[in-house]
């Protein structure tokens, strides 16, 4: 019984020097990231859920852009959701080339101050040029939207190409 016990607490004392401090969040398919994200343009009585650092959705949500891309993602809510600096850590994303872009990955600008930095959930190339793309983002003035963006396209962009831990491949 005595070893039983040594067994357990040596166990538990390995998983938390494994475990990261936060999960990267339950696993979610591409198609659902661009669901959620679609779902914001109209989740405000058929109008797009509008801009606000300070305050969460409904869904329990902060209505800036790092907690709209953690919404679609299916991430940590309010307080533990990651901002716009966090999502660029491997604790939630890994470095993508642009080139590798697919549905439901994120271009993350984390340079600067809150009112500067930014993140967009890429949707698709407009063209198979690829020099243009469309992505969903939670902006300021606007709130949630889809257009079309150059963001980490430009040379010496500060906008990075990140995959998602939790990204089911389908």
């Amino acid at each position: 019984m005595r070893v039983l016990a040594i067994a357990v607490a040596a166990l538990v004392a390995l998983s938390t020097l494994v475990a990261p401090a936060h999960a990267a969040g339950a696993p979610i398919y591409r198609y659902e990231i661009i669901n959620r994200a679609n779902s914001w343009l109209t989740a405000n009585n058929g109008t797009r859920v509008p801009y606000d650092q300070n305050r969460k959705w409904t869904d329990g949500y902060r209505m800036d852009c790092s907690g709209y891309a953690s919404m679609a993602a299916r991430l940590d809510k309010v307080p533990d959701a990651p901002n716009t600096q966090a999502l660029i850590t491997t604790t939630w994303t890994s470095p993508i080339a642009m080139s590798e872009l697919k549905r439901g990955d994120l271009v993350i600008d984390a340079i600067g101050d809150g009112d500067n930095r930014h993140v967009v959930i890429f949707d698709r190339w407009t063209d198979s040029t690829r020099t243009r793309y469309f992505a969903y983002e939670q902006r300021g003035g606007w709130g949630t939207d889809w257009r079309s963006h150059t963001y980490g396209l430009e040379a010496n962009s500060e906008y990075k190409a990140r995959r998602l831990l939790n990204v089911i491949d389908k």
